[in-house]
């Protein structure tokens, strides 16, 4: 990304963590004024138009099975931000005959907890070969949360001030009934994670990135046997090399998109993780 140098491009690195930028964002598109004359607007799925796109893939996955006379299958979701999983909840809703939904973590495990133990509870974020899920806050929750509590959205508003108060939310046992028939779930370590791109690559000469590999290795483990087992891949293994030549000894090939990047001139700036600061920011550059 900082190698798209646009003058009209403006990478900013922050001094935090992904729940500090994506709570950031969140804040500031909730000040509807300077939304409104900034026109922001977002491309992660924050965005509803990023959940409505990733709704299609499900029933396009399921129709090729379909193909072959089999109509009920199982997906494997690796998710951290709880936005991939929820359009495939959503697809269930608008009756996709989808067995199960596999929420797959890596070692940031809040959602593998809220499915498995019914609590809430964000803790310290931990690094991993599957970066893309190192969240404790995930955005998308709210919305499965609208549901679990039959939308009632005065409801989600006071669990929601009560998680941001106390950092923890717990549910009822009927609502965890609901939880774990709407998904089962499992966290993936580090080194698990690894073994998981070592052993499919052994078995099928496919290499898996990180986070692909986390929603194989969690699905093998929760699928039954007599179910089809849909895994959603994520990224080109090429963008997370060092976990893949951890794993199987050797860089994977590059996309020529990505070859020599390293060399291409960068543009970014390092912000602190404050949203007046960025507020600040935005403003000053919006119209350049």
């Amino acid at each position: 990304m900082t190698t798209v140098t646009d003058p009209n491009v403006f990478n900013l690195a922050i001094r935090g963590t992904f729940d500090d930028g994506q709570r950031i964002v969140k804040e500031i598109f909730g000040d509807a004024e300077f939304k409104a004359e900034h026109r922001l607007g977002a491309v992660n799925s924050i965005n509803w138009a990023r959940i409505l796109a990733q709704i299609v893939y499900y029933f396009y996955a399921w129709g090729r099975v379909r193909q072959k006379g089999i109509n009920n299958v199982a997906f494997s979701v690796p998710t951290g931000n709880f936005g991939d999983i929820f359009a495939g909840y959503l697809a269930k809703r608008m009756g996709l005959p989808a067995d199960k939904l596999f929420l797959a973590t890596n070692e940031n495990n809040i959602l593998s907890r809220f499915v498995e133990e019914g609590v809430y509870a964000a803790t310290e974020v931990h690094e991993t070969w599957s970066p893309s899920m190192d969240i404790q806050v995930a955005s998308n929750f709210e919305r499965y949360l609208f549901y679990l509590y039959g939308e009632d959205s005065g409801k989600l508003v006071q669990a929601m001030e009560d998680f941001r108060q106390k950092g923890r939310l717990s549910f009822t046992k009927e609502e965890q009934k609901t939880i774990r028939t709407d998904f089962r779930s499992r966290a993936v370590s580090n080194q698990e994670t690894l073994d998981e791109i070592s052993r499919f690559y052994k078995q099928t000469g496919y290499i898996l990135d990180p986070h692909t590999a986390v929603g194989i290795k969690a699905g093998r483990e929760l699928v039954r046997h007599d179910v089809p087992l849909i895994c959603l891949s994520t990224a080109h293994p090429a963008k997370f090399g060092d976990a893949v030549k951890k794993a199987i000894g050797f860089d994977p090939p590059r996309p020529p998109s990505l070859k020599g990047i390293e060399e291409r001139k960068q543009k970014m700036e390092i912000i602190n993780a404050d949203r007046e600061t960025i507020k600040a920011y935005l403003a000053q550059n919006a119209l350049r």
